[in-house]
């Protein structure tokens, strides 16, 4: 019964996510905090594992559309570096507070506060100026910061890169999408690769991780076939309904949380 759960949350979550434009991470996080009694740290772990073989597929399907200039490259090796500084920080708290609580805590502020950064940067897009950053050191630290919320917070990026990537370099959406894909997969990457290196792997379903990552892909792919028969006036409204969703679990998961702190 709990892995048809986990199945269900994670095939709506990316289905959804491919027909927004959002990605699954930024579901799947919020969702199992608040749906699944488990530590953070294997929330984060199979979340984020789940978000890295999301976007592995995704960069396939998207193989043809793929350019990768200097500062896409500058992008993606900043996200690798985030992702590992991402995971320090998180390692870091855990150790220093002792108590999972506190972690889950200071994750689901962090949702809230950028969740609602991406929901206003919508709402006022037409009347907000862009940027044009071109050089290679901007662009790196950007992409490491990008990679630091991703590999923190176990969500992949979504939302989060596509306002940041579209504000300080004017990209399009699907620009902005393929770009994304790019910190994603290497912050997400390095983190793994950091996690196994670093011997801090947590304890986990190897089964239930397995079922998570093929219905991730399954979900994906029925979402962008179903994004393909909406108009973008649709789009936009369940892109729009989902972040307040996704801003209404991460408060009610600060709430339950914070609860336990203080208990």
């Amino acid at each position: 019964m709990v892995y048809i759960l986990f199945a269900l949350v994670v095939f709506l979550a990316t289905a959804l996510g491919a027909v927004s434009g959002i990605g699954g991470g930024v579901l799947i996080k919020p969702v199992m905090d608040a749906l699944f009694d488990m530590p953070s740290s294997t929330i984060s772990f199979l979340s984020g594992t789940t978000v890295l073989t999301m976007t592995i597929s995704s960069l396939i399907r998207s193989r043809k559309s793929l350019a990768v200039d200097k500062r896409t490259l500058m992008l993606a090796l900043g996200g690798g570096v985030g992702g590992i500084v991402g995971k320090q920080v998180f390692d870091t708290i855990r150790t220093l507070s002792a108590n999972d609580a506190l972690i889950s805590f200071v994750q689901n502020i962090v949702m809230v506060i950028l969740t609602l950064m991406v929901f206003l940067y919508t709402l006022k897009k037409a009347n907000i100026g862009t940027r044009e950053v071109k050089s290679a050191l901007l662009s790196f630290l950007i992409g490491a910061l990008l990679g630091i919320f991703s590999s923190f917070l176990g969500i992949g990026g979504g939302p989060i890169n596509i306002m940041v990537l579209s504000y300080f370099f004017s990209l399009d959406s699907k620009s902005a999408a393929l770009s994304s894909l790019f910190v994603i997969f290497f912050s997400q990457l390095f983190s793994l690769l950091f996690t196994v290196g670093t011997g801090t792997l947590p304890h986990f379903d190897a089964g239930l991780l397995l079922l998570m990552m093929a219905t991730a892909v399954i979900g994906s792919i029925m979402g962008r076939k179903l994004s393909s028969k909406l108009d973008n006036r649709k789009v936009d409204l369940l892109f729009m309904a989902l972040m307040v969703l996704i801003i209404a679990l991460s408060l009610y998961n600060t709430w339950s949380f914070g609860t336990l702190l203080l208990s």
